[in-house]
C-alpha cells in the first residue's frame, strides 16, 4: 500500500527532528553563530523595524542571538502566542527583557497575554518562521498545526505586509517535500551555510 502524503510528511518530521536533536551542543553553538552572521547581513532584516521571532525548542537553531541583535539595533521583537479564542491562529506580542513568559499547551514559552502588547500581523515587517524541513523550491514543512500557514496566507496571496523568513539548520534541507494545497512556500530561508532566495 502506497504511503499517503500525510504519512510521508509525518515520517519526514520524525526523521528531521531526530537529526536536529542529535546535534551536539558545540554544533548548535557554531550553527547559531553562523546564522547570526547571515541574519545581520540580510537586507530583509536590516530594513525591518518590527520583527517577529520565536523561542527555539526541540533542537531548533537557537534564536537567542538574533533576538539580542534586534534589541541592540533598537528593533522591536515580537513572539507568537496561541490565540485564546480563534482556533489555529497566532497573535504576536511585543517581547522585551521584562516580558513574563509562560508555557503554552505545547510546553513552548510565550509572553503572558496582554492586549497592550499585541501587534496586528499587518503591522509586522518580518516574520521569522520556524520549520521542520524545507526543500530546494522554498516549500516549508512545519509541525502540522498550520499556525504559520494561516498567518502567512494573506502575504502569499497579496505579496504585501509582513514578509516571511525561514530559519533552519542545514540538515533540515531535503530535495523535495510532499506538498499540501494549504502550504505556504517561503521567499527566503537562512541556514548557517546559505541564504536561500526564491521568487514566489
Amino acid at each position: 500500500m502506497q504511503a499517503t502524503t500525510s504519512d510521508q510528511r509525518q515520517a519526514l518530521r520524525k526523521q528531521i527532528r531526530l537529526q536536529r536533536r542529535a546535534l551536539s551542543d558545540s554544533s548548535q553553538q557554531d550553527a547559531a553563530a553562523q546564522l547570526l552572521s547571515r541574519f545581520q547581513q540580510a537586507e530583509v532584516v536590516s530594513s525591518a523595524k518590527h520583527i517577529a521571532l520565536y523561542l527555539s525548542v526541540d533542537g531548533e537553531i537557537d534564536t537567542t542571538p538574533l533576538i539580542e541583535h534586534c534589541w541592540a539595533e533598537s528593533k522591536s521583537v515580537y513572539l507568537p502566542v496561541i490565540h485564546p479564542f480563534s482556533k489555529g491562529h497566532l497573535l504576536f506580542l511585543h517581547y522585551h527583557r521584562q516580558s513574563v513568559l509562560i508555557p503554552n499547551r505545547y510546553h513552548i514559552l510565550e509572553p503572558k497575554l496582554d492586549v497592550r502588547d499585541v501587534l496586528p500581523v499587518s503591522k509586522l515587517d518580518l516574520i521569522c518562521t520556524p520549520l521542520v524541513a524545507f526543500d530546494q523550491t522554498g516549500q516549508r514543512l512545519g509541525m502540522g498545526g498550520g499556525y504559520y500557514d494561516r498567518t502567512l496566507a494573506p502575504w502569499y496571496e497579496t505579496q504585501q505586509g509582513a514578509k516571511p523568513l525561514g530559519l533552519a539548520h542545514d540538515c533540515q534541507q531535503v530535495n523535495a517535500l510532499p506538498v499540501e494545497a494549504w502550504d505556504v512556500p517561503l521567499p527566503e530561508i537562512l541556514t548557517p551555510s546559505k541564504h536561500w532566495q526564491w521568487t514566489i
